[in-house]
């Protein structure tokens, strides 16, 4: 579900940032451009980390700014037919349920919740079986499949269909609920600790540089 994928592109990077650390420098722009952005052949790029100029820039006639060939590394969460997964409903409506897959909610259409009709509970805002009388509500835990996966340009138009009807999907337990809820903010914990690893980690490299310019400059010792 979530991929570590390394890439290499051209940056350019604008005058006004030549006073950056350069893979500093690339690494922000690589950040507007990518983060939160949809790549229909990997899934969607959530973050992005350790970049790397590799070899010297290039100028062109008439633009100021430099471009340079970087390497780098995307957080990328990614979705594939059949994968078992669980998840949250965020949201019940008339025609099923749409079911919280990490930066994207997935379809569990009403046909797919079991292999017993199932009606819409407006006043209660629930999905009820009809010989069962078991309900899917929003805040429940699911098991699902995926069905089919169509990543587009942006998050909003990408589209999951999910089903629950193969044995041993369905809505969980209390235990096994607050086990998967223990295990999501376990991970998202761990995810925000590395990020901040990175940034302290990337911010001290950039000091270490400007320290360095600092040093070896002239006009920076006679002041002195």
């Amino acid at each position: 579900m979530y991929r570590l994928v390394t890439f290499e592109d051209s940056v350019r990077i604008p005058p006004n940032l030549f006073g950056m650390n350069l893979n500093q420098a690339a690494l922000k722009i690589l950040r507007d451009r990518n983060e939160r952005t949809v790549d229909k052949n990997l899934g969607i790029v959530l973050g992005v980390f350790h970049a790397k100029i590799k070899g010297d820039g290039k100028i062109l006639p008439g633009d100021g700014a430099a471009y340079f060939d970087v390497q780098y590394q995307s957080l990328v969460f990614t979705l594939e037919v059949n994968e078992v997964l669980e998840g949250e409903v965020s949201e019940i409506v008339e025609f099923g349920a749409f079911v919280r897959l990490g930066p994207i909610d997935g379809l569990l259409h009403v046909s797919q919740v079991a292999n017993e009709f199932l009606s819409y509970d407006r006043k209660q805002q629930c999905l009820v079986g009809r010989e069962s009388k078991k309900t899917v509500k929003k805040g429940d835990a699911l098991r699902c499949k995926i069905a089919t996966v169509s990543f587009k340009d942006t998050i909003p138009n990408s589209k999951v269909a999910l089903t629950m009807r193969p044995a041993g999907m369905g809505k969980l337990s209390n235990k096994e609920y607050n086990y998967v809820v223990a295990k999501k903010k376990a991970k998202e914990e761990r995810e925000e600790m590395k990020k901040e690893e990175e940034k302290e980690k990337e911010e001290g490299k950039a000091a270490e540089v400007v320290e360095g310019k600092e040093a070896t400059n002239p006009e920076a010792e006679g002041e002195e």
